[in-house]
C-alpha cells in the first residue's frame, strides 16, 4: 500500500472530480428533489445536474481546453478537442430517488484515466490507464480481480437491443448459470468497479457500443486496467461496432459466460 497525495496527472483530476460529484450526491441524499423527465420511464434530479456542475468545474479547472461530455449537460466544448472527458454524475437516479444508496460517480478520460467514486462507503476506484487501484481514507490499494465469489451482476434495464439472439432473462435461467453463479442486480455501473474489486465475479448487459459512454467509459478502463477479461456480448472488442458488455474477472469466467450466451 501506498500513502496518498494529491497529483495534477489526470488521474488525479479524474479522482478530484468524481470526489466533488460524490460529495453532492451525498449532501442531497434522502431530501425531497425535483424530477426532471427525460422521456421513455427515465429521469434526472437536482442530486444528477448539481453534481455534474461540481465535476465539470473541477475539470475546467484542471484542463481548461478539454472538452467534456456529461449525462445531463451534454458536449461542452469543441467536439473535436484532442482531449474529452466523459461524465456520469449519478450512475443509478432511480435507485437514488428512492432512498437506495447503490449509486456510481463515473468520470473517464477518453482513453485515459478514470474514476469511479462510490459516494456512500467513501471509495474511490480509479487508473491512469495502466494500473488500477481504490482509495480508501487516504490510502490506495491495487484492484484485484477475482471470480472467487460467484456472484455475477446483469443489467436488466430496458432498452433490450441483443434480442432475440439476447436476453438477460434467458441467462439467469440457463441451467448452467443457475449452477455456476449467483445472480445480482444492482441497477448501477458500480457493479463493474465491484469486479475490478473482487467483489463480483462479472458483470453483464445488453447495449451498443457502451466504451464510449458516459455510464460505462470510466468502468471499463478501471476493469481493462485491473486486468479483467472485457468484450462486448458477441465475444468481439468493444468499440464503435460493439454490442453489450461481459466483463469477467478472469479468463475462466468470461468463457463459461460466453459459452452460455452463445447458447
Amino acid at each position: 500500500m501506498i500513502n496518498s497525495s494529491a497529483s495534477s496527472d489526470d488521474s488525479g483530476v479524474a479522482i478530484a472530480a468524481a470526489s466533488a460529484g460524490a460529495d453532492v450526491v451525498r449532501s442531497l441524499y434522502g431530501r425531497r428533489l425535483t424530477r426532471i423527465d427525460k422521456g421513455a420511464g427515465d429521469f434526472a434530479t437536482a442530486a444528477d445536474v448539481e453534481a455534474e456542475k461540481a465535476i465539470v468545474d473541477v475539470i475546467r479547472a484542471a484542463r481548461p481546453d478539454d472538452a467534456v461530455v456529461g449525462e445531463e449537460g451534454g458536449q461542452q466544448g469543441t467536439a473535436d478537442a484532442a482531449r474529452q472527458w466523459l461524465v456520469d454524475p449519478l450512475c443509478g437516479t432511480l435507485n437514488y430517488a428512492v432512498g437506495s444508496m447503490l449509486v456510481a460517480v463515473n468520470v473517464a478520460l477518453r482513453d485515459g484515466a478514470a474514476a469511479v467514486a462510490d459516494p456512500f462507503s467513501g471509495e474511490v476506484f480509479f487508473t491512469d490507464g495502466t494500473s488500477a487501484w481504490v482509495r480508501r481514507d487516504g490510502v490506495d490499494e491495487p484492484l484485484a480481480p477475482t471470480s472467487a465469489t460467484s456472484l455475477v451482476d446483469v443489467n436488466l434495464d430496458p432498452p433490450f437491443i441483443g434480442r432475440p439472439g439476447f436476453r438477460a432473462v434467458d441467462l439467469l435461467a440457463h441451467p448452467a448459470f443457475v449452477e455456476r453463479f449467483r445472480p445480482r442486480v444492482v441497477s448501477t455501473t458500480l457493479a463493474l468497479a465491484w469486479v475490478a474489486a473482487g467483489k463480483r465475479a462479472a458483470y453483464v448487459t445488453d447495449g451498443g457500443d457502451l466504451a464510449g459512454s458516459v455510464h460505462f467509459a470510466a468502468g471499463i478502463a478501471l476493469c481493462r486496467a485491473a486486468g479483467c477479461v472485457v468484450t462486448g456480448i458477441d465475444g468481439a472488442p468493444t468499440g464503435p461496432a460493439g454490442r453489450g458488455l461481459v466483463v469477467a474477472a478472469d479468463t475462466e469466467t468470461h468463457g463459461q459466460l460466453m459459452s452460455m450466451i452463445r447458447g
